[in-house]
């Protein structure tokens, strides 16, 4: 059974913001008290939250789909619905957020970091606080506004100082595991570890941690083996240890030999040619292996490598090497640029900045694009007509319609206000003044009882189909 999953796509849902109320206060001798509708409550939030409790995506392999709930509506008497509660997924340290077509959202490093994946709708106003000075007593109330929906990909990348990279069976896992606390499945076939395994050394004053990364072969960075689902955990480490085995039985195969194959592998992957190397001759307790190591160790220094011949098994040089890699993670450590605390840069819109545009497509129709127009939409009942003359007013006090006469549409012309997967489509009539004189009875909206043109063709082209469509229906051949 799988323990380890680092790489997974998860669906996350905010919650919806919950729908205002449109409610007029009663008692008794008082039939019309005014407008008390509450406000809905905001959806919740999913976010994202690095816990170093937490070591694996496996929860999300098994349950990919995600839900934050939803705000409640508003009610009668002032009363506005709960907020939904945020959802927090806890991740790794080390997580990487990315969208469906590769691009990183975030990059989630260092204990309590947080990513808001997908963020909560918010909830629509109640009458009461729709309420002026031109329109008392408002008959409608917004709509909540969807939640986000997203699809993002997780990819964790160790976060470790050292990483042990080398062929299967080089003995990692057996340098790892007396090196620092940890266990992992030692055995005497390749490929015995099929994860990344973390263990914690202490040299002197310097502690740090190192990687065992699965045994890479030639073709790793193309996908062969277990090399090119594994090889990013070596991303974040500041130092590279070769783990050369001196000991191997396969004929065709030597410690220098190993050393350019994974040094390929590594360039081919890219992005690690500037981490310092040390080289480690492993198995040296066979005899075999140290008169191997005294051969290859004068080549591997003239290239400029530190070498050092240690035995897991026998536990001999270790303290060497432990010692000389904790002084490459101290200068590593002391080159790395100092960390700031993070700083909120406010960036106020320019004052000729509308917020929207408005496009004509090649059909004709004009489509209107912006983070408020589209909003408004989504919080209008569109089966109240004074609920839609309150978004033409919102729609002319922002400046649309203006835009809409300056890019040459006439009444009559189909507009369109979204993306093309999600627009609400109708029939434009500018109205370029309106006010109180405009109101009707509570709900009801008099620019909306007079014929419109464009609707009327519609309606008279579907009736020419239905009856084209009958007459086919009903004809029966001789």
């Amino acid at each position: 059974m799988t323990t380890f999953v680092d790489r997974v796509e998860l669906h996350v849902a905010a919650g919806n913001g919950g729908h205002g109320c449109a409610s007029v206060h009663r008692e008794k001798f008082k039939p019309l008290g005014g407008p008390d509708g509450g406000n809905g409550g905001r959806g919740g939030d999913v976010i994202l939250i690095v816990d170093q409790s937490v070591t694996t995506l496996l929860d999300y392999h098994h349950s990919p789909h995600r839900k934050a709930t939803n705000g409640k509506p508003g009610e009668g008497g002032f009363r506005s619905g709960k907020d939904g509660q945020d959802l927090v997924l806890p991740v790794p340290d080390g997580t990487v957020v990315l969208d469906k077509a590769g691009n990183v959202l975030a990059d989630l490093v260092g204990h309590g970091t947080s990513y808001v994946a997908a963020q909560g709708g918010r909830g629509g106003l109640g009458n009461a606080a729709l309420a002026s000075a031109r329109r008392k007593a408002p008959g409608f109330a917004l709509l909540g506004v969807p939640g986000d929906l997203q699809d993002i990909v997780l990819e964790l990348k160790t976060v470790a100082d050292v990483a042990l990279v080398g062929y299967p069976s080089a003995g990692k896992s057996s340098l790892i595991s007396v090196l620092s606390a940890a266990k992992p499945k030692i055995a005497d076939y390749p490929f015995t570890t099929l994860v990344p395994n973390l263990g914690v050394v202490t040299a002197g004053s310097t502690v740090y941690t190192i990687a065992d990364v699965p045994g890479l072969i030639p073709g790793a960075s193309q996908g062969k083996g277990l090399g090119l689902e594994f090889l990013r955990h070596v991303e974040r480490c500041s130092v590279l240890v070769h783990v050369l085995d001196t000991a191997t039985l396969e004929s065709d195969r030597d410690p220098v030999s190993d050393l350019d194959v994974i040094e390929e592998e590594l360039r081919q992957y890219g992005g690690l040619g500037d981490r310092p190397r040390i080289v480690v001759l492993n198995k040296i307790d066979i005899p075999d292996g140290q008169d191997l190591a005294e051969m290859v160790r004068p080549d591997l220094e003239a290239r400029g490598y530190r070498v050092f011949e240690v035995s897991a098994v026998a536990h001999m040089g270790l303290k060497e090497l432990s010692y000389a890699v904790a002084e490459l993670v101290a200068k590593a450590r002391a080159a790395k640029p100092k960390e700031e605390a993070t700083r909120i840069v406010i960036r106020p819109k320019a004052v000729d900045d509308a917020g929207f545009t408005v496009t004509r497509e090649e059909d004709g129709l004009f489509r209107v694009r912006g983070e408020k127009p589209e909003r408004w939409v989504r919080q209008t009942d569109f089966n109240n007509d004074e609920a839609v003359g309150y978004l033409a007013d919102r729609l002319n006090r922002l400046g649309v319609e203006e835009k809409l006469v300056k890019a040459g549409a006439r009444s009559g012309d189909g507009v369109a206000i979204g993306p093309e997967d999600n627009a609400v489509v109708f029939d434009w009539e500018p109205s370029l003044t309106a006010g109180a004189e405009m109101l009707g009875r509570r709900g009801e909206d008099h620019r909306f009882e007079g014929a419109r043109p464009a609707a009327q063709r519609r309606r008279d082209r579907q009736a020419e189909r239905d009856e084209a469509q009958q007459e086919f229906d009903d004809f029966e051949p001789f």
